[in-house]
């Protein structure tokens, strides 16, 4: 006699039935974590923390898991594709965590080999052998680098990358709390310089989301991914504009799904569940979930 299962069990059962009834093969994640286990167990101890920064709401971290465990259940949840997030807080690390990356991906094959890149002399020799390596996307977090992306030490990496066509996801809005080089001006000044720069805005731009999808509807190679955005929890944060909705719908060939994983504070299948109840249809969720990825990475 068998119990009834328990939510961790359940769980990538409710995933694959919401990929399976819009009739997709599995889901693409262009924002999930992967990293070093001391840097992941300090991004951990950061969220542990954030409280005071977020008027006293916790951030548990649900998927606090083995590295071995946390690949298992991405793919139980049926990700064709997820990402090894990863970025440095200070100089001289991101050359460090480019060489992790490529042992990762070497062991990982279903997850797209991810660099990143921190403004500091030489990040153009190494934005190029990550590229030679095989990189397939990038990371920057401009909160946490606490650097401004237009900074001319990055000058010539943005263009590599614009030549190269490839994909950089950044985490450059003012949530969950704003730093000094956060929102939109820093990025549209990049823009100006490198327009066909293929920058993926992570959290669709919390809180600024309205300015950021005018970058997208400025800039064709601009898109966005959904981490976190419109769940309960980031609504309790930074509610997304329901008149920016027919944007966003507008939008639907450059928004992408994006988790977090594992460093979400509620369950995966929220995400997908947020997503549904926008209400813009099975159409725009299948480009969202899987379409928009698999195309842009070429799977």
């Amino acid at each position: 006699m068998t119990g009834t299962p328990t939510q961790a069990e359940a769980e990538p059962e409710q995933v694959r039935r919401f990929w399976r009834r819009l009739g997709l093969p599995g889901i693409v994640d262009v924002h999930t974590h992967f990293m070093p286990e001391r840097v992941l167990r300090k991004v951990w101890g950061y969220f542990d923390s954030l409280g005071p920064l977020t008027g006293g709401l916790e951030w548990p971290i649900t998927y606090r898991k083995e590295e071995e465990e946390r690949v298992a259940l991405i793919r139980e949840f049926g990700a064709r594709a997820f990402t090894a997030m990863l970025y440095p807080h200070k100089p001289g690390m991101a050359r460090w965590l480019n060489g992790w990356a490529v042992d990762f991906a070497g062991r990982t094959p279903d997850c797209l080999h991810t660099s990143t890149l921190f403004p500091e002399a030489g990040v153009e020799d190494y934005v190029r052998e990550a590229l030679d390596a095989g990189a397939r996307v990038f990371k920057a977090h401009v909160q946490v680098g606490a650097y401004d992306p237009a900074s001319e030490l990055l000058d010539g990496a943005w263009g590599l990358l614009a030549e190269a066509g490839t994909p950089v996801v950044i985490h450059c809005g003012s949530g969950p709390a704003p730093g000094t080089f956060t929102g939109p001006e820093p990025i549209a000044r990049v823009l100006a310089r490198h327009p066909r720069l293929r920058l993926l805005i992570a959290h669709m731009g919390m809180p600024e989301y309205e300015d950021f999808l005018g970058l997208a509807e400025r800039y064709g190679e601009v898109r966005l991914d959904t981490t976190m955005a419109f769940t309960d929890f980031a609504e309790q944060l930074a509610p997304f504009p329901r008149r920016a909705l027919p944007r966003l719908s507008d939008l639907g060939d450059r928004i992408l799904l994006g988790t977090d994983f594992p460093n979400i504070p509620y369950p995966y299948i929220e995400q997908l569940h947020a997503l549904e109840r926008l209400g813009l249809g099975d159409g725009w969720l299948r480009a969202v979930c899987h379409d928009n990825g698999a195309r842009l990475f070429g799977l």
